[in-house]
């Protein structure tokens, strides 16, 4: 995979790159400010050679802010099927609504705590399911974002066992791995899975339909 890779910070830089590298990812780029991701980006889609995925930390110069988010906001609204995943030192959900509402959000997004680049396999797994389409949602986000109250919405319609495989799927879990982290059988989760969809009304034939569900669960929670 070719990846653009953006960070100030040279030290995780070059540790991200070898996590990368190692597993046969091709770091074609790095930038150490949000302005020199979108340049970068621009012209390598524009001389035929588009990356396959960007990874962004959120706070980046010039500004130090958000920078690194509104960089991968913008490269989504303008190149809309590249895979972008967002890293962040900072438990905050805006930020995730933000890049899953933002233009061409339609899956192939993922916002992971910086700490958990230490996990390599969680990491490469992230990896992979954002390039292949998916949405990944660091647990603690998720958690952070689930509200303690009645949920609102399409949600409410979801029994409370429902709206956890949700929030598992969220966090970008196969549903062999969900089983797993539940303790139930594959079949169960395939039915409250299919049940999920169901009622939040996604036809059988519908397109990315565990992205869009992972995107309602969002825009409710």
């Amino acid at each position: 995979m070719r990846i653009v890779l953006a960070d100030d910070s040279v030290l995780i830089r070059a540790g991200i790159r070898e996590i990368l590298t190692s597993h046969a990812h091709d770091v074609i780029r790095e930038c150490e400010d949000a302005d020199e991701l979108v340049a970068a980006v621009d012209e390598l889609v524009h001389a035929g050679a588009a990356p396959n995925m960007v990874i962004t930390d959120v706070r980046m110069p010039p500004k130090n802010t958000d920078d690194g988010l509104r960089a991968a906001i913008d490269l989504r609204s303008r190149h809309r099927d590249l895979p972008v995943l967002v890293l962040s030192a900072y438990v905050t959900g805006p930020y995730v609504r933000e890049l899953l509402n933002g233009p061409g959000a339609d899956g192939a997004v993922g916002y992971l705590l910086k700490e958990k680049v230490g996990r390599v396999a969680d990491f490469l797994r992230a990896v992979e399911t954002v390039s292949a389409g998916g949405v990944v949602i660091d647990p603690e986000v998720v958690r952070h974002v689930t509200r303690a109250d009645s949920p609102q919405g399409p949600l409410a319609r979801l029994t409370a066992r429902e709206r956890e495989v949700l929030a598992h799927m969220a966090e970008g879990r196969s549903n062999a791995e969900i089983a797993t982290e539940l303790f139930l059988s594959g079949a169960a989760v395939s039915k409250h899975v299919a049940n999920v969809f169901l009622k939040l009304g996604m036809a059988p034939d519908e397109d990315n339909r565990r992205v869009k569900a992972i995107l309602t669960w969002f825009e409710y929670n």
